[in-house]
């Protein structure tokens, strides 16, 4: 027996006592082949995935270091069934290869007879095989690339993609020099873009004000083709736009807008979620800008977001290089595999408190603010309906107070309140006097508020879920959160992005969460909880009456 900081179980679950001092070290390293399951004070509880194994071994992460890493840390002996069935586990993935034939074009090729066998019977995958060229190599039908990729993951046997990809029509976008007024890419930043090129696919996963914008340009400027960015709506679009124009030296004619407002295909184009998956009867007209140029790359900004449509079409053009960019692989849905087989596999990832330790991100406070229901409120909360239950928890008056006593606690920050009820929202908004931003809010008022806040003549916004992604306010260091969508751990960890921009001043951001106690509210509140303690957070739970005192 050693004294280290894990337990593996033979149930493929990893316990990591959390106040050991080798602790942090060891998540790092058993992060990239296991997933966080429970996390509370000192003991956080991981679980050796299929998914997560093969996400490993794509990166490179080889069954004898996923092996070495469990039995350095173990304190006790690792089970002799775990390390078989990670080794066997990851040895799957990559026996089955997708390639080009001079003769018969896409192939699916094995040195295995049975395996081919096997997948080919299998209901999963068998209507996307075509031929069978010899008893190891089958022809694929035509664009059936990507829904056999996401059928192979499902019956266990993900296959290696060496297909490759179509150039493209090229097209030449320059970074500018940093002498010029161009950006310099950080480290992290350059090892992400070169991981990309290497494989020609996959995902990019860095914290909220890590940079993920300029790592897209950075990709976009090493493939020089006609590139096709996917955002999550008109905002991102436009500070995107920005950006490109600002990091390289492409005009502004050479890049276009495709939203509900603009329809522009240009050799650069920006186009929106929301748009793409508009419907016209049974049909998703807007998204023929998919195959409108001939893209040599598609950038899929927020890919955790990737809604079902703009999956659909993805399986339909695997030739093409893709690169989603996350700061956090949760889908509430589950389609994770999804983004692995149809998007690529995780090509690069950094802990946020690694980047918070070299300073290129605000280090953050969290701290979790409990209220009261009143007698009155309490009976309504007992009566009602379950699906009404939360509102009438997230949404209490008290919640109000506590919001005024935290924006009195701080008097020089800029401040974010972030809600999911609009009701709450305008009562919030009207108390403070402040400005709020909505779904309803035009675009272009948005923006306005939006750099008002930049420019800190507005110094506390009020925001819904549209505020979530892709919206840079490098000055906000205060985020109070009074209600969310239900338990989102991927949305907790776009809303604590928000203020983790690195401050001028190099001062810390502080992270608030309304919760009333002994409701459903605190349900949601612990499970998106394990998001911060995924990537090392910890947080403080305090009563609302203890704001009444002076801070420390």
């Amino acid at each position: 027996m050693q004294d280290g900081p894990l337990i593996v179980q033979s149930d493929r679950t990893l316990l990591l006592e959390v106040d050991h001092p080798s602790s942090d070290a060891c998540r790092t390293e058993i992060a990239p082949f296991a997933e966080l399951e429970r996390s509370p004070e000192h003991v956080h509880t991981y679980r050796i995935t299929p998914l997560a194994l093969w996400n490993a071994r794509s990166a490179g992460f080889t069954v004898q270091m996923a092996t070495e890493t469990l039995q350095r840390w173990s304190r006790y002996p690792v089970p002799a069934a775990i390390l078989i069935e990670v080794t066997e586990v990851m040895a799957r993935y990559g026996r089955l290869v997708l390639e080009m034939d001079d003769r018969h074009g896409l192939v699916l090729r094995t040195a295995e007879v049975a395996i081919l066998e096997e997948v080919c019977r299998a209901k999963a995958t068998a209507a996307h095989l075509g031929t069978r060229i010899d008893p190891t190599t089958c022809v694929v039908h035509g664009n059936e690339r990507g829904r056999l990729k996401q059928g192979l993951l499902k019956v266990g046997w993900p296959a290696e993609d060496r297909a490759g990809h179509v150039e493209g029509s090229p097209y030449l976008i320059m970074m500018k020099d940093p002498a010029d007024g161009g950006m310099s890419l950080r480290d992290y930043q350059r090892r992400s873009v070169e991981a990309f090129r290497a494989a020609g696919d996959g995902v990019i996963v860095l914290p909220c004000g890590a940079g993920k914008t300029l790592v897209g340009i950075a990709a976009a400027s090493a493939v020089s083709a006609q590139t096709l960015i996917l955002v999550t709506n008109t905002v991102s679009a436009r500070q995107w736009r920005r950006d490109l124009l600002a990091a390289t030296t492409l005009t502004t004619d050479e890049i276009g807008e495709y939203s509900g407002q603009t329809k522009e295909i240009r050799p650069i184009t920006i186009a929106t979620y929301q748009i793409l998956t508009t419907k016209r009867g049974q049909l998703f007209p807007h998204l023929d800008v998919f195959s409108a140029q001939d893209w040599g790359l598609i950038i899929y900004d927020e890919v955790h977001l990737l809604p079902a449509p703009v999956f659909r079409f993805t399986a339909d053009i695997q030739s093409r290089r893709r690169l989603g960019l996350t700061a956090t692989l949760i889908r509430e849905d589950g389609k994770e595999g999804d983004v692995f087989s149809l998007i690529g596999p995780k090509r690069y990832d950094v802990p946020w408190r690694d980047l918070e330790g070299q300073g290129w991100i605000a280090p953050a406070n969290c701290t979790e603010v409990r209220v009261n229901l009143t007698e009155s409120q309490q009976m309504e909360y007992a009566i009602a309906e379950p699906e009404e239950r939360y509102r009438i928890a997230a949404s209490t008056p008290a919640k109000l107070r506590v919001v005024e006593q935290l924006i009195d606690r701080h008097p020089d920050e800029q401040i974010l309140v972030i809600g999911q009820f609009l009701d709450q929202l305008d009562a919030i908004a009207a108390r403070l006097n402040a400005p709020i931003i909505t779904g309803k809010t035009p675009v272009r008022e948005r923006e306005r508020l939006y750099e008002a806040f930049r420019v800190k003549e507005i110094q506390t916004l009020v925001v819904s879920k549209v505020a979530n992604f892709s919206i840079d306010l490098p000055e906000a260091s205060v985020a109070i959160q009074i209600s969310g969508t239900f338990g989102s751990r991927q949305e907790e960890a776009q809303r604590l992005g928000r203020i983790l921009r690195p401050k001028s001043d190099g001062r810390q951001a502080h992270f608030y969460t309304v919760v009333t106690r002994d409701t459903v509210d605190g349900v949601f509140a612990a499970n998106r909880h394990r998001f911060l303690a995924e990537q090392g957070y910890a947080y403080t739970i305090v009563d609302a009456s203890s704001l009444n005192r002076p801070p420390d």
